[in-house]
């Protein structure tokens, strides 16, 4: 049986998507993935754009409102947000809370901000490499 995990950050725009994404495609076999937002907004096509970028297709992930996990049992809660404002989730076993930075607030021009979601793309990929992949099946 798989164990499951859901991200989630403040609009499950993109690093909560980019999370779920990655470990789906990299540790789907041992885990069920899931994401949510407090405040969903669309998909930022620039986290596809950069997930792409290292093999993970996320185009067809949509943004969830966190509503849609109430009440279900989650072994592992990843809230990724940063500044505090992350919610509580009482149906979870393990509650973890990792900062990124949310790479749609970043100024700069659009390959700059394309570098900042890169940076964050591997930040998380590598949080979860260290932290979901040396778990035994």
């Amino acid at each position: 049986m798989k164990e499951k995990v859901l991200f989630i950050c403040t609009h499950n725009a993109a690093r909560s998507q980019m999370a779920e994404g990655y470990m789906r495609a990299h540790y789907g076999d041992r885990y069920e993935v899931h994401s949510a937002g407090m405040h969903p907004e669309a998909l930022d096509p620039r986290a596809v754009r950069v997930m792409t970028e290292i093999g993970v297709d996320i185009s067809a992930q949509r943004a969830k409102p966190l509503a849609e996990y109430l009440g279900r049992q989650m072994d592992y809660v990843v809230t990724v947000c940063e500044g505090g404002v992350c919610p509580m989730f009482p149906w979870a076993t393990t509650t973890i809370h990792e900062v990124f930075d949310d790479p749609r607030s970043l100024d700069g021009s659009e390959d700059e901000i394309l570098d900042g979601f890169r940076r964050v793309r591997d930040e998380i990929c590598r949080w979860i490499d260290m932290r979901f992949g040396t778990e035994s099946a």
